[in-house]
């Protein structure tokens, strides 16, 4: 196999991560949460997002991130409340019911941390996430 480049070999490793993540999250009984709509959910902030937000974040039309938000809402994950900061907009937050999911999703994703700690070691993990953070700087236009 030919030298992969490092954002692909990233973005496998992602990729595997997510569908790890889906597949304990539709096994714990949250199986009407597709891929698509777990993405559009894990990029609401603590205080809410605007659908606009989350579309940028998803980098995907307002309209596709209003059909899955619709959709989140259908299912009891997310809520639609006033925005406090303008009467007119809305923010989207996450139900009981997507905290819930929240909280399956994170066990998962420490499950992964130590899954990869044990295949790399601790130093080499602790490098990777460093390194990884520094380049947020340059790739994450959402970096606080």
């Amino acid at each position: 196999m030919a030298d992969l480049n490092s954002a692909l070999l990233m973005f496998i490793s992602a990729r595997s991560a997510e569908t790890r993540i889906h597949e304990a999250v539709s096994a714990a009984g949250y199986d009407d949460l597709s891929p698509a709509m777990g993405r559009i959910a894990a990029q609401i902030a603590e205080e809410g997002s605007r659908v606009t937000e989350l579309a940028d974040r998803a980098r995907i039309t307002k309209q596709s991130a209003s059909v899955l938000v619709d959709q989140l809402e259908r299912a009891g994950y997310v809520a639609r409340v006033p925005d406090p900061a303008d009467a007119r907009a809305k923010r989207v937050t996450l139900a009981p019911r997507g905290r819930e999911v929240q909280q399956v999703a994170r066990r998962v994703e420490r499950a992964i941390e130590r899954d990869w700690t044990r295949h790399l070691g601790a130093e080499r993990m602790r490098v990777l996430r460093e390194t990884l953070t520094d380049l947020r700087a340059i790739t994450d236009p959402y970096a606080d």
